[in-house]
């Protein structure tokens, strides 16, 4: 299907709505756009700003490209490939890299990737007496479908391994048979970044991208873990990272016709590379702040991608940085504080700005924008520079043209660089 340079039709699929800035950016550029929302909580999300779809099967021979913002939908991703759409998304292997986090610990050890030890378990007992038997640092994360609960993951301090038994104890009493898989993974120390890069079905099209996660509720990383509060940035063509990780699977991932974005998340420090869990979609807020660095048409992008071009992503130098602007009850899930501070709270913009307001879980209700669902993300905020310094700059200015009742985010983002980036260099990675 050749079909550049013109109006194009995108079907976004997503789990909770959170591609609209994606549909959004594309929407603007020229094309048509559909968005479907699976869960039904999260379905205002999108309203007003982009035309929504209640039924997405029954859009596929309208759509010029599907894109799928979530993994679940590897098999169907897969399937469409096979009939001729153009497709963004997993398939049901690299579905699999990310939910099941031994499977993809061991695909990892399988493509001799040094990996930390880890055991997984059904059992707060099993896994009690394993600490005990082998006291340690270790990190819990749940596997499964619970990993989407970040505030489940705990990264124990305590060289017996005291921390983690306590924790343990105390998820068995409240969380049961709710988490009825984890892992204890060996905790190390080191610095924390992530590379990735979009697969054509043939190979990563450079640039590669580097990310800093910051992903405590609080600055200096205190608090409860959110799953991400915002991140860091820069684009690369050379990535000794890229090399030692994602590059060993440009083989399989062909072998699966894969196209998308995938992401690779690790602790690096002088004794190597240890890879810690796969991404095998878009990253959130990675994918906001990636479109803030990315000059060419975004919706011409997904598209080139999705129909096997080789080509190299038109990218700005320097760095991005992106913060999440949040209100009550983020990161929990609480229905009844959402609907008391924060349903139908509005989002003021004092000044018009043209770049760097991604909307997230909004609708748009006779041109006010206004938070909807029930979990809290309001906007992520981008800031872009040719010095980290400039990026932060841009980004907070940008968060202070902005009034919402109630809101809060993480003044340092970005702060963590100067030490990070003076020990990857110093240990070869940069």
């Amino acid at each position: 299907m050749e079909k550049t340079n013109s109006k194009l039709k995108f079907l976004f699929v997503s789990k909770w709505g959170e591609i609209l800035d994606i549909a959004f950016a594309v929407l603007n550029e020229g094309n048509d756009v559909k968005m479907y929302t699976e869960t039904p909580s999260y379905r205002e999300i999108g309203v007003g700003f982009v035309p929504k779809a209640r039924d997405w099967k029954k859009h596929l021979n309208w759509a010029d490209i599907v894109v799928f913002d979530y993994t679940g939908w590897g098999k169907e991703a897969s399937e469409l490939r096979k009939s001729g759409k153009p497709v963004i998304g997993g398939t049901e292997y690299t579905d699999l890299l990310e939910v099941d986090r031994s499977f993809g610990q061991k695909e990892l050890k399988n493509h001799k990737i040094k990996i930390l030890s880890y055991m997984e378990f059904h059992s707060y007992s099993d896994a009690i007496s394993y600490v005990q038997k082998n006291p340690n640092a270790y990190v819990l994360k749940p596997s499964g479908e619970m990993q989407d609960y970040k505030q489940l993951l705990f990264v124990g301090k305590e060289e017996d391994g005291s921390d983690i038994i306590r924790v343990l104890k105390a998820y068995e009493k409240t969380w049961g048979k709710t988490l009825e898989v984890f892992q204890l993974q060996r905790r190390v120390t080191g610095v924390e970044v992530s590379v990735s890069g979009f697969f054509n079905g043939e190979q990563f099209l450079k640039p590669y991208n580097i990310t800093f996660e910051h992903k405590k509720l609080f600055p200096k990383e205190l608090g409860v873990s959110t799953g991400e509060m915002g991140s860091s940035m820069f684009w690369t063509d050379q990535s000794p990272l890229f090399d030692a990780t994602l590059k060993k699977f440009e083989t399989i991932f062909k072998l699966h016709h894969f196209t998308g974005h995938l992401d690779i998340n690790c602790i690096v420090n002088g004794n190597g590379i240890y890879p810690l869990e796969f991404t095998s979609r878009f990253g959130y807020p990675q994918v906001f702040i990636q479109r803030a660095g990315i000059t060419e048409p975004f919706g011409e992008m997904l598209f080139k991608i999705a129909t096997g071009k080789q080509f190299t992503i038109q990218v700005k130098r320097g760095f991005q940085v992106g913060a999440y602007m949040v209100v009550p009850p983020f990161p929990y899930d609480d229905k009844k504080t959402f609907e008391m501070f924060s349903k139908d709270a509005v989002v003021v913009i004092k000044k018009p700005m043209k770049e760097g307001v991604h909307p997230q879980h909004l609708k748009k209700i006779n041109g006010e924008w206004l938070i909807t669902a029930d979990f809290g993300i309001a906007l992520l905020i981008s800031g872009t520079g040719l010095t980290m310094k400039e990026a932060q700059r841009q980004m907070y200015n940008r968060i202070g043209n902005i009034l919402i009742n109630n809101v809060y985010y993480r003044t340092d983002i970005g702060d963590r660089w100067t030490e990070d980036s003076d020990k990857l260099w110093a240990w070869g990675y940069l």
